[in-house]
């Protein structure tokens, strides 16, 4: 963990969706005080007409961002990276103002077995990633 999956109904290049896996992977280890090596992106492409918020009225074609992350952190943190992660969708997606929702679950470190680490995760600590310098 992280595991940050976004769905959107249109598709991309393969330039566009590593811009946006690197983009969310920098923000989210700065923001969210983890290590990079930690962070998957998927970015799924369901094609029109695939993705929907209900309201009032007629459905409008929309986007969702999942996040799978270690527990730990503050709301303002997240809210914090929320804001940063819809900025960098609507800049490099060219998604439209208020089409991106993003949902958090948060879970235990021990939820999640990286094998570059050999072990399943600790749990989250500010101090995971050492200052730079």
């Amino acid at each position: 963990m992280p595991y940050i999956q976004i769905e959107v109904n249109k598709s991309y290049s393969t330039a566009v969706k590593k811009q946006l896996a690197k983009s969310i992977g920098e923000s989210y280890a700065d923001i969210m005080q983890a290590d990079v090596k930690r962070i998957t992106v998927t970015i799924r492409e369901l094609g029109e007409g695939s993705v929907w918020r209900c309201g009032e009225g007629d459905p409008e074609p929309t986007a969702i961002m999942m996040c799978d992350i270690r527990a730990g952190r503050p709301r303002e943190t997240r809210e914090k990276l929320s804001k940063r992660l819809i900025e960098i969708c609507n800049d490099i997606l060219e998604l439209e103002v208020n089409q991106l929702n993003i949902e958090f679950t948060q879970h235990t470190g021990d939820e999640m077995y990286h094998q570059w680490m050999g072990h399943l995760s600790e749990e989250w600590s500010p101090d995971e990633v050492k200052p730079k310098g």
